[in-house]
Formats: structure tokens, sequence, C-alpha cells
């Protein structure tokens, strides 16, 4: 009797090992997909890498205005078609124009300037095809200046309209 379960094991343990095959390169289901889960979490981390990349070139950009002027000038056209590509490609996002002055006439004044500005931007992205839905306006007057010297070159540098992204994610 012990030979006969002594015979049955070896046997058993050849079918095992001979019914293992070696050369067989396919992968179970459940290993795909945590190959392509990990694959896709790659690329969403390269995209929002890339992305984060994008908004801090966008946040760069400002328009700048000539004294007491809210009209947006042409040289700026090319900074503001960027912004608007990106609004059109992130329906969720928002962006809010920021409206600034120097420091030069009274805060109401520089309050109403800076939102007229903010107001000049928004009409350039939404005749772009940005949805109004998707820009947010305020001014800041001459309180947030970028420059602190008191002369022209920098007051210049304060009349702008800056870009501050928010990401619906």
């Amino acid at each position: 009797m012990k030979s006969y379960i002594a015979a049955l094991l070896v046997t058993l343990s050849l079918v095992a090992c001979a019914s293992s095959n070696k050369n067989d390169t396919s992968k179970s289901p459940s290993q795909d997909a945590a190959k392509q889960t990990q694959a896709d979490a790659g690329s969403a981390q390269v995209a929002a890498a890339e992305q984060a990349q994008l908004l801090q070139q966008l946040k760069k950009d400002s328009v700048y205005f000539d004294y007491r002027e809210a009209a947006v000038k042409s040289e700026f056209g090319e900074a503001i078609k960027k912004q608007a590509e990106f609004m059109r490609a992130h329906k969720g996002d928002t962006v809010t124009l920021e409206g600034n002055c120097d420091e030069r006439g009274s805060a109401k004044y520089n309050l109403a300037l800076g939102s007229r500005r903010a107001d000049a931007v928004s009409r350039q992205l939404q005749l772009l095809g940005v949805p109004k839905e998707q820009i947010r306006l305020i001014s800041y007057g001459k309180d947030k200046p970028r420059s602190a010297c008191h002369d022209e070159s920098c007051w210049k540098d304060n009349r702008r309209v800056d870009f501050n992204h928010s990401l619906n994610q």
C-alpha cells in the first residue's frame, strides 16, 4: 500500500510539473488590468504635470495698458488667444481677470478703471469663444502693485490685467 501511495504521489508530481508551461506568455486579466491601471496613473501624472507647467506659463501672461486707458493693445492679442485656447479646452475651469492700476488717481477712480480693464480683456476672451460663465472679474485698483517705485518705469508695470486660473479637478 505504501508503494502504491508513493507511486501515486510521484505520478501526481510529474503531472503537476508537466502541466506548468514555462513558455506561456499569456497574462491573467487581473494582471493586464493592473498594468493598465498603472499606465493610466502614469499618464495622468504626466498630464497633470504638463497642465501645471502650462498654467505657470499662462499665469505669467499679463495685459498692460496705457495711462488712464482700458483699451486692449494689439500686441497682447497672442497672449489673450493662448488664454482663450486653454479655457476652451478646460470648460469646467474659470479664470479671474484681475484689473490693476498705478498709484495715480483716487481709490474710487482706480477701482473703476481696473474694472474697465478686466472687462475689456473679458470681451476679447468671449470673442475668441470663451463662455462668459468661465470668466470672473475683479478690480484691485492701485492696491496690488507689481512694482513699488514712484515713476513711469514702475507705473507701467502696475497698469495691467492678470489671469488667475481656478481648475475644476
